[in-house]
């Protein structure tokens, strides 16, 4: 019997346009659209794409609750067999939309489901656990290679079949342990691993843990009398009206501002545009995120000497690290070049 299949793409994919068609809401084309397209060959005579749910990444990531239950809605009317999302690639709005409606169709439908993504995608890190994740390039060039393991992945999830290791099966290991025999006992693993590793040859360790990279902290400044002290903040706070367009989440770019003359932030002039909490308090008082207000009379106290005179801001929900170490490397540069002494990091 061949398989229904019922897919879920973005704006982009399915053809809709870019940022500027980023907050169309759920919508279902009863046909393979892109990336389905070659699903659908892929799939050959082993099943079908019956249908299309599309979605824009601004209003999928605003609007999560609504736009979940109604292409679950789509998807349910569907009946399918098999799911699949993406790939999501590096793009971060995409890779939580693709990971959250993957992982509420496997709780809620009981339908097996594969999306893709690249290592780096926050959906990746946030959904891995709750739904199978294919290993992608980082950017649609590697899209051939994606389509033809979500689809291997699948039909073996749709008929049962036993898999091997995650990493053996190219997708991110969920978090599951399975006790087996071992033809080797664990003594004898150990001491190879260590062996191979002292001869600098190849290894993968049994039990992976995660690697952070290690930041040796600044020198403290000498006569903070007399600093320059800036404000850098992931807490979206921007001018009214959002004129540089950072996104609620999964921020690819940051905003510089002037605030020279400025005593406090206004509600009037400054806003919140996060995606990751509640923006109430801070639309109705910018300065609990960025405290202006406070810092301006400590720099008339004299507790520091000057405040500096731009604000650089961005949201940090489901930023990629690429795109956060890029912000920061970038701005970085920007107030040592500017004299800056020190920086208060502010987020939510």
């Amino acid at each position: 019997m061949a398989l229904k299949v019922v897919c879920y793409i973005n704006q982009f994919f399915a053809g809709l346009g870019g940022e500027d068609a980023a907050h169309t809401g759920p919508c279902i084309e009863r046909k393979a659209v892109g990336p389905a397209m070659q699903i659908d060959n892929l799939l050959g005579g082993d099943g079908q794409v019956a249908g299309t749910v599309i979605c824009g990444d601004s209003y999928y990531g605003e609007h999560i609750e609504e736009a979940r239950e109604k292409c679950l809605e789509y998807i349910r009317e569907m009946s399918p067999d098999l799911f699949f999302a993406g790939p999501a690639f590096n793009a971060g709005r995409y890779g939580v939309a693709c990971g959250d409606i993957a992982a509420a169709v496997a709780q809620k439908l009981g339908i097996p489901c594969v999306t893709g993504m690249y290592s780096e995608n926050p959906g990746a890190e946030l959904y891995r656990s709750k739904t199978f994740i294919v290993k992608t390039a980082d950017s649609a060039r590697g899209m051939k290679q994606a389509l033809e393991k979500m689809v291997e992945l699948g039909k073996k999830l749709v008929s049962n079949e036993p898999l091997r290791p995650a990493d053996e099966e190219g997708y991110f290991h969920r978090g599951i342990r399975k006790n087996y025999f071992h033809e080797r006992n664990g003594a004898q693993r150990a001491v190879d691993m260590l062996l191979r590793k002292i001869s600098e040859e190849d290894y993968r360790t049994e039990y992976e843990m995660p690697v952070f990279k290690r930041i040796k902290p600044a020198e403290p400044v000498k006569d903070l009398s007399k600093a320059t002290v800036a404000l850098v903040t992931s807490g979206g706070i921007v001018p009214r009206g959002n004129p540089d367009r950072i996104r609620v989440s999964s921020a690819e770019t940051y905003g510089k501002y002037d605030i020279s003359g400025i005593e406090d932030l206004t509600p009037e002039i400054f806003e919140s545009v996060h995606g990751g909490y509640d923006r109430v308090w801070a639309n109705d008082d910018p300065d609990v995120v960025l405290p202006v207000d406070v810092l301006r009379e400590m720099e008339r106290e004299g507790v520091f000497g000057k405040l500096y005179d731009y604000i650089f801001t961005t949201t940090g929900t489901g930023t990629a690290v690429a795109n956060a170490e890029r912000f920061g490397r970038e701005i970085g540069e920007q107030l040592k070049k500017d004299g800056v002494d020190a920086v208060i990091l502010t987020s939510t």
